[in-house]
């Protein structure tokens, strides 16, 4: 019953909003794109957006040195180019878009890897990039970087050479609290995450606080979340930009 609950938790908006809105939001720009658009997924890992693109000439590329456990379906998908994203094998221009989720904080020299983005792309190409803000160690030890500010996106895809930068937040600060006070609930659960004596005197407290951490904080931070004008503790943002004709 746990896993079952754990499975629909993990397909919720309300519980797993960064996961699901991602992939709605890369499924819509999927379907914005022409049938035809030489698409590369680069950092693609299990390659979860390949049915989304089936319409395009879709392409992967991964340095591959995680762990199957570390990645999102259990293993990697089939990778076109095995590479590091800052020298992908693939003539200038190669591609009309470069897809790339949740991999520039794995990468020690981002700042190159935006740039290589904008050498693959043709001239007009769109770049779909989301990184995190703000979020815990993981992937380990390819994690450097805590997360990416829209000033860091603005300036740095300018100077690779991208105009048309739209950063968009994926949600406020109210529901990345929500994500903190269930990941609080998760990892404080008595007698999996806890010794035996701290978790007999903390399981009373745990019981009573559930309902608020797992229920009462994220739909209270889903309603209030439109209020957030200022978003300074958003989990990540969602990122389009277009690649300069010269």
């Amino acid at each position: 019953m746990f896993d079952f609950i754990r499975r629909r938790a993990a397909r919720s908006p309300l519980f797993a909003f960064n996961v699901v809105l991602r992939d709605r939001w890369v499924a819509r720009r999927a379907g914005e794109l022409p049938a035809g658009t030489r698409v590369l997924d680069v950092g693609a890992g299990s390659a979860p957006y390949r049915s989304l693109f089936e319409h395009c000439a879709y392409r992967t590329q991964d340095l591959a040195p995680l762990r199957p456990d570390q990645l999102r379906f259990g293993g990697y998908g089939e990778i076109d180019f095995v590479s590091d994203a800052t020298d992908i094998p693939t003539p200038d221009g190669s591609f009309d878009c470069v897809l790339c989720t949740e991999m520039l904080e794995h990468h020690p020299h981002p700042i190159r890897v935006v740039t290589e983005f904008a050498r693959v792309l043709t001239p007009g190409g769109r770049l779909l990039l989301t990184a995190p803000l703000g979020s815990g160690i993981h992937q380990e030890p390819h994690h450097y970087y805590g997360g990416f500010t829209p000033w860091w996106y603005r300036r740095f895809l300018a100077e690779a050479g991208f105009d048309d930068i739209c950063v968009e937040a994926n949600c406020g600060s109210f529901r990345f609290f929500s994500q903190e006070a269930l990941r609080f609930a998760a990892s404080t659960t008595p007698f999996r995450r806890l010794p035996l004596m701290p978790s007999l005197l903390w399981t009373p407290c745990w019981i009573a606080l559930l309902p608020v951490l797992c229920g009462l904080i994220p739909i209270a931070a889903a309603l209030l979340d439109k209020h957030d004008r200022e978003q300074r503790f958003t989990i990540g943002y969602h990122v389009t930009a277009v690649r300069r004709a010269n």
